[in-house]
């Protein structure tokens, strides 16, 4: 959190005559403006251990202000009323606090779209980025497909098959009633609605039926492990969408054990795992009678995905 001592910073910076250490290594004047109030919050942020400042900076006060980051670089000079700087300086404090970016401007970026989000599911990854691309490369094309994803939370895997496979049929799974409403609102902006069916279900409790592709990102945390993450996740993202048990695989023992009957036969499983747990979930799949199972690396180098086929 932030001290007293920050807080007063934030509001007393105003008019002063020298440089602050704890701000951008500029000095803000009475007027505020673009240039003057961006300098000083990347020096704000840095000194947070914010890790792209000035980035987040401008995306902020782009925020606050209802602009495009250009239009920043356009009026540089434009002093911020009395109502902006207010909204913006309890922002920046929310963030350098570790509430996360994206839940300060409600949205996120996934495969160049852009996906509302809140604390009601997950923040999608770069690594959930690959996911979406394996997953379009497994699916074929030429033809209807069916489609399920398994813990959809804000819905970002199930907009992307709807969008980019037109002939596809997804079924958007949670077990959250409010990160389906999440999927939906996104699904509707991207006019996918009517390829994707909702399903609240705690994984094939409610599901019917048989798909062509399952894809999933479920909890793969370890409960030990959660203490250990930043701040910002672990205070602000549902713990049930990162807490993968004991030994961070006991969320996919659940649901490996009822694959196989809701695979067409031909049918494709993409899983995005953690670290370390290669070996054990290939076993997992191979016990539930899936073939061809194979690990793949994500961009970093680690084994992040699982690929299987149903004979």
């Amino acid at each position: 959190m932030i001290s007293s001592q920050d807080s007063a910073i934030v509001y007393s910076t105003i008019g002063r005559s020298r440089d602050s250490g704890d701000g951008g290594g500029t000095t803000l004047s009475a007027n505020w403006t673009v240039r003057e109030i961006l300098n000083w919050t990347r020096g704000y942020f840095k000194n947070g251990g914010i890790p792209q400042p000035r980035l987040e900076a401008e995306i902020l006060l782009a925020h606050t202000l209802d602009v495009d980051r250009l239009h920043l670089y356009l009026s540089p000079d434009k002093p911020l009323t009395v109502d902006e700087r207010t909204r913006f300086r309890n922002t920046i404090k929310d963030r350098r606090a570790g509430v996360p970016l994206q839940h300060l401007i409600g949205e996120t970026t996934f495969f160049g779209l852009r996906f509302r989000v809140n604390r009601k599911a997950f923040i999608p990854r770069r690594e959930t980025e690959e996911l979406a691309e394996k997953a379009l490369g497994l699916a074929p094309r030429d033809r209807d497909i069916t489609c399920l994803d398994l813990g959809t939370g804000c819905g970002v895997i199930a907009v992307c098959l709807a969008r980019f496979l037109p002939r596809a049929l997804v079924t958007a799974v949670d077990l959250s009633s409010e990160a389906l409403e999440l999927a939906h609102e996104n699904a509707k902006l991207h006019g996918t609605l009517e390829q994707i069916v909702f399903q609240q279900s705690d994984w094939f409790e409610s599901i019917n039926g048989t798909f062509d592709l399952i894809v999933s990102n479920p909890p793969y945390v370890s409960t030990k492990e959660l203490q250990q993450l930043p701040v910002e996740v672990r205070h602000h993202e549902p713990q049930v969408a990162l807490d993968g048990g004991e030994h961070g695989t006991e969320r996919i023992e659940e649901f490996t054990g009822n694959l196989r009957k809701h695979m067409t036969s031909g049918g494709m499983l993409l899983l995005e795992i953690g670290n370390g747990h290669g070996q054990m979930v290939v076993e997992l799949l191979n016990q539930a009678g899936l073939v061809e199972t194979r690990l793949e690396e994500d961009l970093a180098g680690k084994e992040r995905f699982v690929i299987a086929r149903c004979p």
